[in-house]
């Protein structure tokens, strides 16, 4: 299949799970960015404004993490409902970049949720080009990450209804439990331990760190980096090796 296939089957996606969908249902678009809206109210309100910097910053990296989790919604319906995966299986589209198509449909889709907090992260004062250059590396890995660990789960899942269970709670352990909407210090020492189990940690670190909220020396970066990126690389292995493709 030639590059100029690949890249018209992915917005053929786009166009099928993200475009239509805003034309058809705008309403949608408001329960994109209510969750992380509602999260720096909460957040606003009970720290007396403290955290609310924080709570921009992880605004951002819920509506990626959010961006990457739906996708399993998507990929289940159209691969158990629809029997869609069973049609591009047999089609020449492979399956990255079917993949990626569906990923950036959520993320056209996600996109006006992500630029309310964009434009709160500017009007704050955070913004400048070494953070903007940060905040855009750090998100597109969250989406990565994020995007792979959906379609391995999705190509298990029997039913769409078992997305709604185990997507709340993989959303609670990734964006809530880290410290997304706080600083680390705010965890008991042994709390701060658990929270290194989550890649969410090193990129709110990142985040929080580039907007100048926290403290963060070069070598500090580059372990976060170096931490969010050995994630990413892990999920597309386990992607790669245990999702489940053809056996769909």
């Amino acid at each position: 299949m030639s590059e100029r296939h690949r890249i018209r089957s992915a917005m053929a996606l786009v166009q099928i799970n993200g475009l239509v969908p805003i034309r058809t249902q705008p309403f949608y678009l408001v329960t994109i960015v209510a969750s992380p809206l509602a999260f720096l109210f909460f957040l606003g309100v009970a720290s007396g404004g403290a955290y609310l910097p924080f709570g921009i910053t992880g605004g951002m990296i819920l509506t990626m993490l959010t961006v990457g989790t739906g996708l399993q919604s998507d990929l289940t319906h159209y691969r158990n409902d629809l029997k869609f995966q069973d049609v591009v299986v047999a089609s020449p589209v492979e399956a990255p970049t079917y993949i990626a198509g569906m990923a950036l449909s959520e993320l056209v889709y996600s996109a006006p949720g992500l630029a309310v907090f964009v434009v709160l992260w500017v009007g704050a004062g955070y913004a400048s080009l070494p953070a903007a250059a940060v905040l855009v590396g750090t998100l597109l890995l969250v989406w990565a990450f994020a995007t792979a660990l959906s379609f391995t789960l999705a190509t298990y899942f029997k039913d769409v209804r078992e997305t709604w269970m185990y997507s709340p709670l993989i959303s609670l352990g990734l964006s809530v439990v880290p410290p997304v909407y706080y600083p680390i210090t705010a965890l008991p020492g042994w709390a701060q331990h658990l929270a290194y189990l989550s890649p969410t940690t090193y990129a709110a670190q990142l985040v929080q760190g580039a907007s100048g909220l926290l403290p963060l020396s070069t070598e500090s970066a580059a372990l976060d980096w170096a931490a969010l990126l050995a994630f990413t690389i892990a999920l597309f292995l386990l992607a790669a090796f245990k999702a489940r493709w053809r056996d769909a």
